[in-house]
């Protein structure tokens, strides 16, 4: 895979049985963050269920991209909808420790996991 392959990143939006799914490859930084923003708002928020980030194709994450992540839980949340986030790699679980954002995130293993 080239460098630049490496550094793309990507979000594909699919529906579960009762959530929406946005699954994220590659690097979520400050130059990509807007992606996200832009994928929830063309998302269709109505209705009930959850809506998950999968984050375990995200290799690398950045301040802007947590910025993100917390934006998306709050435009979720105030749609009424839960939001839940997968485990990321080790760069991206190590980043939400130490801010300790990851207090703030309803986690799970699998995008189609329970959410409790």
């Amino acid at each position: 895979m080239s460098a630049e392959a490496e550094r793309q990143f990507c979000i594909a939006v699919r529906h579960g049985q009762d959530r929406l799914i946005l699954e994220l490859q590659g690097e979520l930084d400050m130059a990509r963050a807007r992606q996200l923003d832009e994928a929830l708002a063309g998302a269709d928020l109505r209705g009930s269920g959850a809506v998950v980030l999968d984050l375990r194709g995200v290799r690398f994450l950045d301040s802007t991209g947590l910025k993100a992540i917390f934006r998306a839980r709050k435009v979720v949340r105030e749609s009424g909808r839960r939001f839940a986030v997968t485990e990321g790699s080790a760069q991206v679980q190590r980043l939400l420790g130490v801010t300790r954002l990851n207090d703030h995130l309803h986690t799970i293993d699998t995008p189609e996991s329970a959410l409790g």
